[in-house]
């Protein structure tokens, strides 16, 4: 089972610099996809997805901004948009299919850096959204959250951690909540069961032309599995070739049917 997942940062844009074309190369079973910023009778004059997916889409009410798809080869058994939030559901931030006993979900965590009212909204969802991981947790089904989780999570997750300590991103409550995530709830980072290397980022900014060249970046992309699920992985890699977004796509491959 292969899953991709980006942060397209507009799915038209990234459409437009070759994502589709370079995804039917991909042969993935499954597709998540964030900040779509737009919805979608907006995507229908744009180059269709692939063929042979089932399309599904999240968008933010508000135009232009967030929101999450998930493309599957297989109909799933069920749709599930939004986890519960009154004031994050509206803005489309998590899509889960369900496949028998397996969950995959398109997730996008909110920015803070824009400004302290951005950063305060992502601590409330960073709170409601530890509540939801918990209950899913004490499920008997494997799920992996699949997304812009907007947070590096150690040091190893970004080329200056000394200059970004502050930062939106790399704050310590941030990086205590993602403890929290990979420890007492159980779930699994997934890209680290396989690579432990230094200077693995997805996520470089657009204010400085060359700081994909340099690779001064973030790793704020990640695959979430439960333990059971993560134990499957057995390939994991960030196209950092590609230049669809300010993300690089991740392409993960599970030892599963």
């Amino acid at each position: 089972m292969r899953i991709v997942s980006l942060n397209a940062n507009g799915l038209r844009a990234a459409i437009r610099k070759g994502f589709y074309a370079w995804l039917t190369e991909q042969d993935a079973d499954v597709v998540c996809i964030q900040e779509l910023r737009a919805r979608p009778e907006q995507l229908q004059a744009h180059e269709p997805p692939p063929p042979g997916y089932h399309c599904f889409y999240h968008p933010a009410e508000r135009k232009g901004y967030s929101g999450v798809a998930l493309f599957s080869r297989e109909q799933p058994d069920d749709l599930i948009h939004g986890f519960g939030s009154e004031e994050f559901d509206p803005e489309g931030r998590y899509l889960e299919a369900r496949f028998g006993k397996l969950s995959i979900v398109s997730i996008y965590v909110p920015a803070g850096a824009s400004s302290e009212v951005r950063q305060e909204a992502k601590f409330r969802f960073m709170k409601e959204q530890g509540a939801h991981l918990k209950k899913l947790a004490r499920r008997k089904r494997d799920y992996v959250l699949c997304g812009d989780w907007n947070i590096a999570h150690k040091e190893i997750d970004l080329k200056n951690f000394r200059a970004n300590r502050a930062r939106s991103g790399f704050l310590p409550e941030e990086r205590a909540w993602m403890d929290k995530v990979f420890g007492p709830l159980g779930f699994v980072d997934v890209f680290r069961e396989l690579n432990q290397e230094p200077g693995q980022y997805t996520w470089w900014s657009n204010r400085h032309p060359t700081t994909r060249e340099r690779n001064v970046g973030w790793r704020l992309d990640y695959q979430v599995a439960t333990p059971a699920l993560a134990s499957q992985v057995r390939k994991v890699a960030i196209a950092a070739d590609t230049r669809f977004s300010d993300h690089a796509p991740l392409v993960f491959d599970y030892a599963l049917d």
